[in-house]
């Protein structure tokens, strides 16, 4: 079988790794050059939206999916009724637009913080003064790893912000003390099963994911499971989708969700029976879903703008090196660590030695 890819960076480059011992082979779709996976897949360099790039990509394949959120609604369309194309693009369109994933959000009963459109600078005064200080806006497409959004704290923020990002569609959310943040990584068949990850905590620096941390049992499990799973079923979703979530006052408030293979999910790898990246394949196949369980206590760091040197990383104890096979810069992600111990005691003290090694 050969899987298309729209997209041709670490994700796709992981899944991949995970499909070859299934005997898949891939092609990817992906204008940069230098695209990771153009190691392990045949590459197609062309814009997304390219209708002969799209029509190479989709010859032969038995299925296309897609690796990051920001594919044009015209590659989808072109794509549409010609391959079997998962996850279902209806999902792309809603986490592409964060006012529509919220209002999804809502239709479901799943909490989110406070929010409200924002199309013009009136439009800002009115939801400031309406949900109040602080608070974050954000354009309503096209952001990701913190891109795309400030950070609201004072009145004098405001005319910063909307020279910044006043020429597009907006929302204004209330900034969360949460106390936790969480993801959940589900993961639904052709035939309509699903299976859930044991929740990580997250941690981010600057919009980046810089750690995740496997919690075994965690209190916030079901519930997470219970959201999410109202999401697969509404949206009849095929493959791995991850929602984030942010905890305060023991309820849980959705973030947002990705409808696809997910950076808090890397840990799967080596921390879990089945990895979300097999898992993601299997659905798209049509195949049984592997199990999820746990195989030790589990912490995951991102490498971002450098790759610290192997040798040290791998002196860590049960430390699992992964490098992503691109040019180094400031605030890229070019790879992570995972760690499987055999006690809390031990992850603890792998994770100080493997997080200061994985400062830029």
């Amino acid at each position: 079988m050969i899987i298309g890819i729209l997209g041709g960076g670490q994700l796709a480059r992981m899944m991949a790794l995970a499909g070859y011992p299934l005997g898949l082979r891939f092609r990817v779709l992906d204008p940069a050059p230098d695209a990771c996976t153009g190691h392990l897949a045949e590459h197609i360099q062309a814009e997304f939206d390219d209708p002969e790039a799209l029509r190479e990509l989709a010859r032969g394949c038995d299925v296309v999916t897609y690796e990051f959120e920001n594919v044009p609604a015209g590659a989808l369309e072109q794509l549409e009724g010609t391959v079997p194309l998962y996850p279902p693009p209806a999902a792309l369109r809603y986490s592409q637009d964060r006012l529509r994933e919220k209002e999804l959000f809502a239709k479901l009963d799943i909490p989110t913080p406070r929010h409200r459109p924002v199309d013009c600078r009136q439009d800002l005064d009115a939801a400031v003064a309406e949900i109040g200080l602080p608070g974050v806006i954000k354009t309503r497409r096209l952001g990701y790893d913190g891109k795309g959004q400030r950070v609201l704290r004072a009145e004098s923020d405001l005319d910063p912000a909307w020279e910044q990002l006043g020429k597009q569609a907006l929302i204004y959310e209330a900034l969360i003390p949460f106390e936790r943040e969480l993801s959940i990584i589900s993961v639904r068949g052709r035939n309509g099963k699903s299976a859930y990850y044991p929740v990580p905590e997250n941690t981010h620096t600057d919009g980046i994911l810089r750690e995740s941390l496997v919690r075994p049992n965690d209190p916030m499990q079901q519930r997470a499971e219970a959201y999410a799973g109202r999401l697969l079923d509404a949206l009849d979703y095929v493959g791995v989708l991850t929602l984030e979530l942010f905890q305060l006052d023991g309820q849980l408030l959705a973030n947002e969700f990705a409808p696809r293979v997910h950076n808090s999910g890397h840990w799967s790898i080596e921390g879990a029976e089945t990895s979300q990246f097999e898992n993601h394949l299997r659905a798209l196949m049509g195949l049984p879903l592997g199990k999820t369980r746990l195989l030790g206590h589990i912490a995951m760091v991102n490498f971002i703008g450098q790759l610290p040197d192997t040798t040290e990383v791998l002196a860590c104890a049960g430390t699992h090196f992964h490098g992503y096979g691109k040019p180094e810069r400031p605030g890229r992600k070019v790879g992570h660590g995972t760690i499987r111990a055999s006690s809390v005691e031990k992850l603890q003290t792998e994770l100080v030695r493997l997080k200061k090694l994985a400062l830029p």
